[in-house]
């Protein structure tokens, strides 16, 4: 899809005793999504937040809650985190056996519905269906925990990109977004780029100045 790329700081970088904050500095300083990355410890080796703290912070967001649920099953936790606020909620092709259901609950729940592929799964996983989502995820790491290496994934994107044609679908990219690796992807058709470590390093709540020069990097480094 034309137009600038969206940048969406991971809160999975932010401090996590200050969330509301975190999320109110990094929006001020540029950021034009937040994303919430829901882990499980059964489907990825990790936990973190669930529908509580979605609905804590949903105040303090005044651009998009991007709910990336790294859950399985996904399906009995679709309600809580719809009406946590959730815009955005994103399922593992690969957690469950059902994920057109999986879509059409999200949508019945109100939410914009999103899909994501590790880096292990082909693009054709999705070809079935793309008439149903709003974003299609590529991971760029294999998911579970922050700051790993990226994984390039140019020529899956590229493919989603022809597969997508003219719906109006956005690809996001999840993992080891920089200013070295974001150019490459978008180039190949990325729209939305997550990015934890890369955007709040150097800053805090109370000197969040480097979160918009970390913002502005990955910007300037898309000639944008």
């Amino acid at each position: 899809m034309a137009g600038k790329t969206l940048i969406a700081p991971s809160i999975l970088s932010a401090d996590f005793a200050n969330f509301g904050r975190e999320i109110e500095a990094v929006e001020a300083q540029g950021a034009d999504w937040i994303h919430v990355d829901v882990m499980d410890g059964h489907f990825v080796p990790n936990l973190t937040f669930g529908p509580p703290l979605c609905k804590a912070i949903r105040k303090h967001i005044k651009t998009v809650m991007d709910v990336h649920l790294m859950i399985a099953p996904v399906d009995p936790y679709i309600e809580a985190f719809a009406d946590a606020g959730a815009d955005y909620l994103t399922a593992h092709v690969e957690a469950g056996p059902h994920i057109h259901r999986t879509l059409q609950a999200i949508r019945g729940a109100g939410c914009k519905p999103g899909v994501a592929l590790n880096p292990g799964t082909p693009a054709s996983a999705v070809a079935e269906v793309l008439d149903l989502v709003g974003l299609v995820c590529v991971m760029t790491v294999n998911p579970g925990f922050g700051g790993q290496s990226y994984i390039d994934m140019t020529a899956k994107v590229a493919e989603l990109k022809r597969m997508i044609g003219d719906r109006p679908v956005l690809i996001e990219i999840d993992g080891g977004m920089t200013p070295v690796t974001a150019p490459g992807i978008v180039a190949a058709g990325a729209d939305v780029l997550v990015a934890g470590s890369a955007v709040f390093k150097g800053g805090s709540v109370s000197n969040p100045a480097p979160y918009g020069q970390n913002i502005r990097a990955i910007r300037a480094s898309l000639g944008q």
